[in-house]
């Protein structure tokens, strides 16, 4: 990248000087983003487009300066920029890399899906993809991503870890042991009793994961997401304030956690505490948009203040969705009593009454009725 920005600093030479040439200005960016020195290199990349701003290749560098300072959203415009002037697999690797540091990962994963067309065995697309769908839930795509590239990449242990997380929380905690015990082979891991502690939550032993969770926390208490599911084993185990302590550590290092702040909400609502409930939720469904779990949550939160209308506009949203939704059914004929609308609310209760007998009647050992 660096060799053809070189190459077209040199055509645009040609075009005039001031005080310091173009490839003069260029060449201490390029000096200046090796070392480590990123706002002398943005400086630098900016002087040259404020005079020639249709070079892809110094767009590219300014991203890739901003982006190591932090600065991923600038980075993600200059990115966006130098892909419109001339499509590059590597910018657009860039681009998905910016996006995922950002938690943007539906757009993460657009570009590298397109990138990974190109380099299909390309590990690092493959390991931030696979992460990007396990941070979004979605079980089944790490899974069938993942299956064949850890054949192919055996000693991969991080492919190992996502696996069989997808595995476990997909409820198919036989493969996901199988995993497990692939890693325990090295030894005891926070990675592992991760694993474990969420397999054992899946099945609802939730003193075993509590204890295999605690273990994880004492060998490496910065693994991700471990936090969050301690939090869950305590909550699941009676212990709702030390899982508001797990919860809002997960959330120290990792702000945009989905069921961190889902469960916080929970916690604080559940005190009372509905200003606070609505921080948290709200947040929620800013990492996943349309969530139906939370908007439940954000309508319950309506109701506790007296907000009957908002309520009501937001639980019609939610069963009109999701019509199976049982919880969500109670609330609104809740909310319909409360604003004295009977008929309303005579309807709603039907659809409960009928929903739970539908559930009763499929349950393994329900009498067959005729």
């Amino acid at each position: 990248m660096f060799r053809a920005v070189v190459a077209v600093a040199l055509a645009i030479c040609g075009f005039g000087q001031s005080q310091r040439s173009p490839q003069e200005i260029l060449n201490q960016a390029l000096a200046a983003q090796q070392a480590g020195r990123f706002d002398e290199a943005i400086l630098g990349y900016r002087d040259i487009l404020a005079k020639y701003p249709d070079i892809p290749e110094i767009r590219s560098n300014l991203g890739a300066a901003l982006a190591g300072a932090g600065r991923y959203s600038e980075a993600i415009v200059e990115y966006k920029r130098a892909l419109t002037l001339k499509d590059d697999a590597q910018v657009r690797l860039n681009l998905g890399l910016a996006y995922y540091k950002t938690d943007q990962l539906t757009l993460a994963i657009d570009d590298l899906k397109i990138v990974r067309e190109k380099e299909p065995d390309n590990v690092q697309i493959l390991t931030v993809l696979a992460d990007s769908y396990l941070k979004l839930g979605r079980n089944k795509d790490v899974i069938a991503l993942l299956t064949p590239a850890q054949q192919a990449h055996p000693e991969n242990r991080a492919f190992d870890y996502m696996l069989g997380t997808a595995l476990v929380r997909d409820n198919q905690p036989a493969k996901g042991q199988v995993i497990i015990d692939r890693i325990l082979r090295d030894g005891d891991s926070a990675e592992a009793r991760l694993l474990m502690g969420t397999t054992k939550f899946m099945v609802k032993d939730f003193a075993g994961a509590l204890k295999d969770l605690e273990q994880a926390v004492a060998l490496n208490p910065r693994l991700p997401d471990l936090y969050a599911y301690y939090g869950l084993a305590l909550m699941s185990t009676g212990d709702p304030e030390g899982a508001k302590k797990a919860f809002e550590k997960e959330l120290q290092s990792n702000p945009n956690h989905f069921d961190a702040n889902l469960r916080l909400g929970v916690l604080r609502r559940q005190d009372g505490d509905n200003d606070g409930a609505l921080k948290y939720f709200q947040h929620a469904l800013e990492i996943r948009p349309g969530d139906l779990g939370v908007r439940y949550q954000i309508a319950g939160v309506e109701v506790a203040k007296g907000e009957l209308e908002k309520a009501e506009r937001d639980l019609e949203a939610v069963v009109k969705e999701a019509p199976q939704f049982t919880e969500a059914h109670v609330s609104l004929a809740t909310v319909y009593f409360r604003q004295k609308n009977k008929p309303a609310g005579d309807r709603e209760r039907a659809i409960v009454l009928k929903l739970n007998a539908e559930r009763q009647a499929a349950e393994p050992g329900a009498k067959e009725t005729r």
